[in-house]
């Protein structure tokens, strides 16, 4: 399969990542809000991983699928943007479906939807970058994709707070006790969520594909799950090597997600009474939203870093701010100090949306960028899944069932994801 690139311009790139904003935003909103909102229907502390596992479970099963199939899929409008459009409509359905939940079942099989309809159109959308760049842009497409991903998020985190400084009041609920900021918020994400992927399939077309052998035929069940145990058999040593650094990284991400709010209400709101969840989940979209701000504002930045220092050094530095940063974070018991330590999470999150892609986009063939951009998502849902799994066993035994310790725990699995990445060899 010959792939056609040419050269792109800066404003091209953005246009060709513009979708990745609202496909963030999304994400935003599910990491600032579905604790909370698991909390307000009723959800026991000790079972929310549980309740998150939608997320690991689909990107686990269908990102490689949806890779294997975009790879071979050729239509008039593309291989990879069917998927964006499908992924998009799903996933706007579900934001204005998520909030109305009436029960914790309710939001998680909501949730499991709306992860699918993510899983459908991001990794085509990894593959579509490096299919539309050639390898010395790399670093500019992955990592404009890092500055778009904070954008979303920031804009999602900060949603609340800017409805409550409009006049919106932070204690009105719904009969289910939600918020009524995070209703709103869902239904603006679900309108930025289609829009953001409607112009950038207006302004970036797909390079065009040959037509071969290999992608003219009907899919069959065989075929797809014979190309991913055949990329997954023959991956790259490169690859193989990003597995550590991808599991400590993600599985420390997952604690802080999950425990970030109830690790506020204990260490900077302990004095508030009732209302010091309420308050913690304020602060948790507000700090949300600084640092990825900090992930948006550096990304650029971490470009020019990348192409200079190489994106392994990059990413390992980033890695360790963000494990001093969250490992301290408990220690500071106000408002204002708390953006001290997350700022080294901002720098994290905005390299672990680029550099791990650009390491991986020079290691694998081009004609299986899509199958094998779904198989490096295995590396991050598999620690997310066994960090669900896994975190109710030890939570309350291990960690003394104190979410102030499980977000230390996520900033020591951090600072060892910093030295397992010094052992990544690039070709």
């Amino acid at each position: 399969m010959k792939i056609f690139k040419t050269r792109m311009s800066f404003w091209q790139i953005i246009n060709m990542n513009f979708g990745f904003l609202g496909l963030q935003y999304s994400f935003g909103l599910q990491q600032a809000n579905m604790s909370p909102i698991y909390s307000y229907l009723g959800a026991e502390e000790k079972n929310l991983p549980y309740l998150w596992l939608a997320g690991p479970v689909t990107g686990l099963v269908l990102q490689p699928i949806v890779g294997a199939l975009s790879d071979n899929t050729v239509t008039k409008w593309g291989r990879r943007t069917p998927y964006f459009l499908i992924g998009a409509i799903l996933c706007s359905t579900c934001l204005l479906i998520m909030p109305h939940s009436t029960s914790v079942w309710m939001a998680a099989s909501t949730l499991w939807i709306l992860d699918a309809a993510n899983n459908i159109t991001q990794e085509p959308y990894r593959a579509f970058v490096s299919d539309k760049l050639d390898e010395s842009q790399h670093a500019t497409g992955f990592l404009t994709q890092s500055a778009f991903t904070g954008l979303g998020q920031t804009l999602s985190y900060l949603t609340p707070s800017i409805l409550i400084g409009l006049g919106v009041s932070k204690f009105a609920v719904n009969d289910r006790n939600i918020p009524v900021t995070t209703i709103i918020s869902f239904s603006i994400g679900a309108f930025i969520s289609i829009t953001a992927i409607l112009w950038t399939l207006k302004t970036t077309k797909e390079a065009p594909v040959e037509r071969t052998e290999n992608n003219s035929g009907p899919f069959s069940v065989k075929m797809i799950f014979g190309e991913i145990a055949s990329a997954v058999k023959n991956m790259p040593r490169t690859m193989k090597l990003m597995i550590p650094m991808m599991f400590l990284s993600w599985y420390a991400m997952f604690i802080y997600w999950i425990y970030i709010t109830k690790c506020l209400s204990n260490t900077v709101f302990s004095n508030a009474g009732i209302t010091s969840f309420r308050m913690a989940d304020i602060l948790t979209g507000q700090i949300g939203a600084y640092y990825n701000f900090v992930a948006f504002a550096s990304a650029f930045l971490l470009v020019k870093l990348a192409q200079k220092w190489g994106a392994k050094a990059v990413h390992a530095t980033c890695l360790l701010l963000a494990g001093i940063g969250l490992f301290t974070l408990p220690w500071f018991h106000t408002q204002a100090l708390v953006f001290i330590p997350i700022t080294g999470l901002g720098l994290c999150w905005a390299s672990m949306m680029g550099c791990p892609y650009i390491i991986l986009a020079g290691s694998i063939p081009a004609e299986r960028t899509g199958i094998y951009m779904g198989v490096f998502n295995m590396f991050i849902v598999i620690p997310m899944l066994l960090q669900n799994v896994t975190m109710p066993l030890y939570y309350e035994s291990w960690l003394g069932g104190d979410p102030v310790n499980a977000i230390m725990l996520a900033g020591t699995l951090m600072l060892l994801a910093a030295g397992a990445t010094l052992f990544i060899k690039t070709q």
